[in-house]
């Protein structure tokens, strides 16, 4: 009986002994679950932000499946390569990839386009493609309105600035008060289409007059002529497309009236007017298609903005890296100028 109680006392220990450190060892089991459960909503959190990539160790002894399951992230997302968003060049040369096919290819929807731009090595997608074209007005559903709209009875006018080619075919006019050149061109906003008129200086590609009208009628081409004309000294000759309100009695009657050569492209030839054609270009990639405006009067200001600075600030390489208005000034406020107007000087 001695040897036998002896030996249950010891085991009684023994069971004490080992329930001690099971409460031990679960205790520590608890602070270590509540420390993991921390631990890994952490990492989850930090694993929902760009760093979590540096949170996988590739040296691990543990696999990159196990791993991305305790961070609660999708394996498939390791492969995934975010796109980066285009520079300013890269923008600018995607919208003039679009304008060309289009150009091209006018019945081309957002589709065709897409697949037109990703043979030509752009890397793009249906939706940006779309998103594009509908922010220059050139989505299918909204076909390009027409701005040289003929009219046969009117009289059309030889293009005079042939003469002025050069042996690559380029027209170079030598001095300011030479050529101008004027056209019309359509901005689009949710409420509908817009047009913008512009006479510039071939020599200093100086815009002269603009304005910006909910309608393309006889109004706007006469407004803008009778403004440069008050404004500045008169050209030799006058270029523009075949399109009514040029061809009109009421615009070529102000044209003769001051003595000016009339010229008119060549039908369907834009390139004849190759000079404003450049400037509607500047404007809708350095301003148009990188804004959007809520209406005509908020259009007008930052159209009024862009053509200060374009005019006033604008480096043009054609011009060895002057501004418009240095060009236009420092020519006609020099002594040996015919302009029968002087006009202050500007910097």
């Amino acid at each position: 009986m001695g040897y036998k109680s002896t030996v249950v006392k010891e085991y009684k220990e023994e069971i004490e002994v080992l329930k001690k450190d099971k409460d031990q060892l679960a205790k520590k089991v608890g602070n270590l679950t509540i420390e993991k459960d921390f631990l890994e909503g952490k990492l989850v959190s930090l694993a929902s932000s760009k760093e979590w990539r540096v949170l996988l160790d590739t040296k691990l002894n543990m696999s990159m499946n196990k791993q991305c399951k305790l961070l609660r992230i999708n394996k498939s997302s390791l492969y995934y390569q975010p796109k980066k968003p285009f520079s300013k060049s890269k923008e600018i040369n995607f919208l003039d990839a679009i304008n060309n096919i289009y150009s091209s290819f006018p019945s081309y929807g957002y589709r065709r386009i897409t697949k037109q731009l990703q043979k030509d090595g752009f890397n793009v997608g249906k939706k940006l493609v779309r998103k594009a074209m509908r922010y220059m007005g050139i989505e299918a559903l909204y076909p390009k309105p027409k701005t040289t709209i003929r009219n046969k009875e009117h009289r059309k006018y030889p293009y005079l600035l042939k003469e002025f080619r050069n042996t690559d075919g380029q027209v170079i006019i030598d001095k300011i008060n030479k050529v101008w050149s004027t056209d019309i061109t359509y901005i689009k906003l949710e409420t509908g289409f817009v047009y913008l008129a512009a006479i510039i200086d071939w020599n200093s590609k100086k815009i002269l007059s603009w304005k910006l009208s909910n309608t393309m009628d006889n109004s706007l081409v006469t407004f803008v002529i009778k403004e440069a004309l008050a404004l500045y000294p008169k050209p030799e000759i006058f270029n523009t497309d075949q399109g009514s309100q040029y061809t009109s009695k009421v615009h070529t009657d102000i044209l003769k009236k001051h003595d000016i050569q009339i010229s008119m492209d060549g039908k369907g030839r834009a390139t004849d007017n190759i000079c404003i054609e450049r400037f509607w270009r500047s404007i809708k990639y350095e301003e148009i298609y990188l804004n959007e405006y809520k209406n005509i009067k908020v259009l007008r200001k930052s159209i009024g903005k862009y053509m200060d600075n374009y005019n006033q600030k604008r480096l043009h390489s054609a011009l060895d890296y002057q501004t418009p208005n240095q060009v236009y000034f420092q020519a006609i406020n020099s002594p040996n100028s015919k302009g029968d107007k002087k006009l202050p000087k500007v910097s």
